[in-house]
């Protein structure tokens, strides 16, 4: 009876501290239920986490290969190899690794010693890209402290050829130009994850195995239009014509012009030739000149001003002018590159002479308006979207433009006033191989992964003339060549068509007449264009310097060699053929 008055009897406060107590075990129950069942997952993770570190495993880079698929830039598995410090705190047992490392590396053992032993915390690098061989060797020997993480090493199987193109990667295994750098994203493929077992302070555990929770994807494998055979022609002619005109450096670009495809590329500066230093490193080595570097590209262009004219129906090849040696644009006199006068001239005379004052005449017929139409349609002020970053567009003033004079117009008609770079040139040249289409150019022919092979086709960017004024554009150049006395150009087996361009170097100043860029542009046969060249050469030294004299033969010479590598049949053979 009493109890049950005790119970009855209970204070307030009894009441609140049972409530309370009733509280916190819910509370409890609570939070158990929470980690236990409702947040499992993610604790379990933390947990894991807690007990291994990781390293990122760099995926091998795919493969860059030529057209005929022999690689370029392939990847080699390597180790790189580390000290764990904190391991390395035991010094006896450190001194022996330091020993045995430093002998298979052939790095100094006090060196290694003191930099694994310098501090007890994180991993010391000591050992780049180890061949995987010698690697697997360590790793059977179980060096105290030391780890090998699994990486790869890009190596290039032709050297120094295409680097321009290829490029190069850096130490942390992403492309810095080139290729290696624009096609970055395809090529580097996805880093894996490499992870340790670690105790309850987070510190590793000797002798316990790295294991692969993320294994890498190997990158996706680049096939370029570039024939490394093709290339190496255009860099050995490039070399030996700089050296022999002494000149101050120069391009030579090589095309299929029917596809756009690019079959070599190469420039280079006499500094690079002579420079003793490694051209990997080199910042002008890896300039590619041929899409970068713009010049005035000087009579080539007259075979655009003539075509314009044609395709107009303004004349044909054999309307005449009255050439007097020079003509007057509003006070600039105008001469023709001999200072010569030749009476009356047809137009294909007026190309084979290359005469300013011929293409003076051809742009006052066509006028302003078209003519800077016609310049626009074959590619000129524009990048051409070659794919390789660094591309420059050009500079060409137009009548809308407020410092545009009628002199312009003069001056751009034979090749002056207006700057462009090879690749912008020798495309818009191609269009008269090729029926008067434009095509893009382009250097990747195919991306090839595990699942898929992507190929490039040719891309028709406009058809920027006829086809009849095309082909009658390529019987004009053919006979710019064969229908000059001793053409430097002209090739014994197969017909060329071309044209020579001088260029009287611009500075700030003005034109020094002192000095020139000697260029020429073409396609071989004639009857089937298999391939076009430009080959520009700046400011030679010496009595030749003109791009008859100096550019023409070289294009001879890498034409020459492209014929016979590609097995094309004389041109004799090619002509009887079509008859037939």
């Amino acid at each position: 009876m009493m109890e049950e008055q005790q119970i009855r009897h209970l204070s307030w406060r009894h009441w609140i501290v049972a409530i309370l107590v009733i509280a916190g075990l819910l509370m409890i129950i609570g939070r158990l239920y929470q980690l236990q069942i409702l947040e499992n997952e993610r604790y379990l993770n933390e947990a894991f986490n807690n007990r291994f570190t990781s390293s990122t495993v760099n995926a091998p880079r795919g493969l860059i290969t030529d057209a005929t698929g022999y690689p370029l830039a392939i990847s080699k598995d390597t180790w790189d190899v580390y000290i764990d410090r904190y391991q390395w705190s035991e010094r006896v047992k450190a001194n022996e690794s330091a020993s045995v490392i430093a002998t298979l590396l052939e790095l100094d053992h006090a060196e290694v010693y003191r930099n694994g032993t310098i501090s007890t915390f994180g991993d010391y690098l000591i050992y780049r890209d180890l061949d995987y061989k010698t690697g697997l060797s360590i790793i059977d020997q179980n060096l105290w402290g030391v780890r090998l993480i699994p990486s790869t090493v890009r190596q290039y199987p032709e050297g120094i050829l295409g680097k321009q193109i290829i490029g190069e990667i850096g130490t942390d295994k992403h492309g810095l130009w080139g290729v290696e750098s624009d096609f970055d994203h395809i090529l580097r493929g996805q880093p894996g994850l490499l992870t340790f077992e670690n105790d309850a302070l987070g510190r590793p555990i000797a002798f316990t195995s790295p294991s692969l929770a993320i294994n890498p994807v190997s990158g996706s494998e680049i096939q370029l239009t570039i024939d490394r055979f093709i290339q190496s022609i255009a860099e050995r002619e490039l070399k030996i014509a700089l050296e022999r005109y002494k000149a101050s450096g120069g391009s030579i670009l090589i095309m299929d012009p029917k596809t756009g495809a690019i079959l070599a590329m190469t420039s280079a500066h006499v500094s690079e030739i002579n420079d003793p230093k490694d051209k990997n490193l080199s910042p002008k080595y890896i300039k590619n000149r041929t899409i970068t570097d713009l010049y005035e590209p000087g009579s080539v262009l007259k075979t655009l001003t003539t075509a314009t004219a044609i395709d107009l129906n303004l004349v044909d090849i054999n309307t005449t002018y009255e050439d007097t040696g020079s003509v007057n644009v509003d006070g600039t006199i105008i001469r023709n590159w001999d200072f010569k006068s030749h009476g009356k001239v047809t137009v294909r005379e007026y190309l084979q002479k290359s005469l300013n004052t011929g293409a003076v005449w051809l742009a006052t017929e066509i006028g302003k308006d078209s003519f800077y139409s016609y310049f626009k349609n074959f590619g000129l002020g524009h990048i051409t979207h070659l794919g390789l970053s660094g591309e420059a567009s050009g500079l060409m003033r137009t009548p809308s433009e407020k410092d545009w004079y009628s002199v312009d117009l003069a001056a751009n008609s034979y090749g002056q006033g207006l700057s462009a770079t090879p690749l912008q040139v020798l495309t818009a040249v191609n269009s008269f191989a090729n029926g008067g289409k434009l095509m893009r150019p382009y250097i990747v022919s195919k991306i090839i992964t595990e699942n898929e092979i992507r190929e490039y086709q040719p891309v028709l960017v406009r058809q920027v003339i006829k086809e009849k004024t095309a082909e009658t554009m390529g019987r004009l150049m053919r006979d710019v060549v064969h229908g000059t006395t001793y053409h430097g150009a002209r090739l014994k087996e197969h017909t060329v068509a071309g044209k020579t361009g001088t260029t009287i170097v611009s500075s700030d100043s003005g034109y020094d007449f002192n000095t020139t860029i000697a260029s020429f542009a073409g396609f071989v046969p004639y009857e089937l264009p298999i391939v076009s060249i430009l080959v520009k050469i700046d400011t030679p030294e010496g009595d030749l310097r003109l791009g008859g004299q100096v550019a023409a033969p070289v294009f001879a010479k890498v034409a020459k060699e492209i014929m016979t590598y590609k097995q094309i049949p004389s041109s004799y053979d090619l002509v009887a053929t079509n008859e037939n």
